[in-house]
């Protein structure tokens, strides 16, 4: 079983149960902000309770009253990765051993593209890269209800210039994909068990390949949950990215007709084709 976001015809978005490829809508849970309302227990019995079968396609499991975040620095392999490409890597280095976790502001349901719908990278910068991760769905009490694959797109070019320039390296049309739907908390497999292989196809070939573990994650999720939640208030939940532990060597960029493949263990697999953003857009 999934959670998933299904636009109709009419652009209607619903919250939906999915089972063997098949939809049904959820009694009292028209939309992902309402299941976020609802405490984890809540939830689960809820969803027992379907209201029959629903059509349409399948989109990015976030809706606007949401927010979604990501954490950085998480993983060694990121640490390392910043300090290679930036020309201040004493930042990286002092945040990865720090009690206080990177945490910034990503996405919202405007810039983010669920799967099969394309990525971007922006014209502005010379070298973009994909950063695999597991985002994690958090709702108002602050209990995780889901697990899905987040691609927290990245302008390495701008980021490496300076640090100051995380929100333009980071937030931009299309620099965020998440899904393909969200694993419930109860059917997930533990975080140590989430194995993710992320690849880049372009054309018949692969450009480049790797992976890791969520078991390689250099905090907690509780950790990162209680940062984020400090003096803020997320009345409908939220979501984070906890942070990426694959980044591409500095002779891998991204180029418009790329495919981004993210496969999570027991969570699915994420699919993006890449295209440039161009400016004004």
């Amino acid at each position: 079983m999934k959670f998933s976001i299904i636009a109709s015809q009419s652009n209607a978005y619903q919250f939906a149960v999915t089972l063997d490829g098949a939809h049904s809508g959820v009694e009292k849970i028209p939309t992902l902000t309402q299941a976020m309302h609802l405490t984890l227990d809540e939830l689960k019995s809820a969803v027992s309770k379907t209201s029959g079968a629903i059509t349409g396609n399948l989109v990015a499991p976030i809706s606007p009253e949401i927010e979604l975040w990501g954490a950085g620095v998480t993983y060694l392999r990121s640490r390392d990765a910043r300090k290679e490409e930036s020309g201040v890597p004493d930042v990286y280095q002092r945040v990865y051993e720090a009690d206080r976790p990177e945490l910034f502001f990503k996405s919202n349901a405007v810039r983010a593209r669920g799967t099969n719908s394309p990525v971007g990278i922006r014209y502005d910068s010379d070298a973009s890269v994909p950063e695999p991760e597991v985002a994690i769905y958090i709702n108002r009490y602050r209990e995780i209800i889901g697990y899905s694959i987040c691609n927290d797109m990245t302008a390495r070019t701008i980021e490496g210039e300076n640090p100051l320039y995380l929100s333009q390296a980071k937030i931009y049309n299309g620099s965020t994909a998440i899904g393909p739907d969200i694993t419930p908390a109860w059917l997930a497999p533990i975080p140590a068990e989430m194995k993710i292989k992320a690849r880049i196809l372009r054309g018949t070939s692969i450009a480049w390949e790797a992976e890791t573990s969520l078991a390689a994650l250099n905090r907690t999720l509780e950790d990162l949950i209680t940062y984020l939640f400090r003096c803020q208030d997320f009345p409908h939940g939220v979501i984070l990215s906890t942070g990426t532990g694959i980044v591409p060597p500095l002779d891998i960029s991204l180029a418009a007709g790329d495919v981004v493949e993210i496969d999570v263990a027991g969570i699915g697999k994420l699919t993006n084709p890449v295209e440039v953003i161009p400016e004004g857009r």
